[in-house]
């Protein structure tokens, strides 16, 4: 549908697909879903014809004369302003892949996928809970089923994996444990502030270093901002020569 199609008319005020579209967008996305239909686009017109219609009740009431009206929109538009300085200033700064590159290239330490492993675990109340479960599993039963059956955790329904995570996502006293064991290891009951654990381990991944096109946009968008950062105050400590600043304390 072309944005310039008219979609209603107030008076002689036009309303136009583009107004529909703007609306929509101002609206939080779930909300905006609800609208996104020809019922709720036909809804949405009714709003922006009511909000006309106080358009041309505040024209025929001479609001926009009021001193109250007028201080508001001196406000909203130096609030607006500020902001379009600030773009202003900063709309020209850029940065390229081998600015990126040489950033990458001197601050690798930075870049490093941490250690990581995936386990599952089942967690109990007690240390003898704990212990005839793991007898129950070194005697056939498979470690996912026992987790399903016994565990506390919401994990169960997954069979009591956790995914894969790295140091300082879990409590020390069951990561102490679960970075020392080997992969298909199963633990013996394991105290935390939760209960008891026994813990699996399904799969380990060494530390590794992150590719330069892993990370660069990230490195980027890092280096953009501290571009745009030192702009900002170059252009404020250039601004405060200018115009003296007092402030009341």
């Amino acid at each position: 549908m072309n944005n310039n199609q008219v979609v209603a008319t107030v008076g002689d005020r036009e309303i136009t697909q583009l107004d529909v579209e703007l609306l929509l967008k101002s609206m939080d996305p779930q909300k905006a879903m609800h609208f996104n239909t020809p019922e709720g686009k036909s809804k949405v017109v009714q709003e922006l014809v009511n909000q006309e219609l106080f358009y041309l009740y505040a024209l025929e009431n001479a609001l926009d004369a009021e001193e109250q009206y007028k201080a508001e929109l001196e406000n909203i538009t130096a609030t607006f302003l500020k902001q379009y300085a600030i773009s202003k200033v900063l709309k020209d700064i850029t940065t390229d892949d081998a600015e990126a590159e040489t950033f990458f290239n001197e601050n690798k330490d930075q870049f490093v996928n941490p250690e990581s492993v995936k386990g599952s675990h089942i967690l109990v109340e007690d240390e003898s809970t704990a212990k005839d479960i793991i007898k129950e599993i070194n005697e056939g039963l498979a470690f996912d089923e026992a987790a399903k059956k016994y565990s506390k955790c919401p994990s169960k329904a997954q069979g009591g994996s956790l995914g894969y995570f790295t140091q300082g996502k879990m409590v020390p006293e069951f990561e102490a444990v679960a970075f020392n064991m080997k992969q298909n290891e199963i633990s013996e009951p394991v105290k935390t502030q939760f209960g008891y654990h026994i813990i699996k381990i399904d799969d380990k991944k060494e530390a590794s270093e992150q590719t330069f096109d892993q990370v660069k946009d990230q490195i980027k968008q890092h280096l953009l901002s501290e571009k745009q950062q030192k702009r900002y105050f170059e252009t404020i400590d250039t601004l405060k020569e200018k115009h003296p600043i007092k402030i009341n304390e």
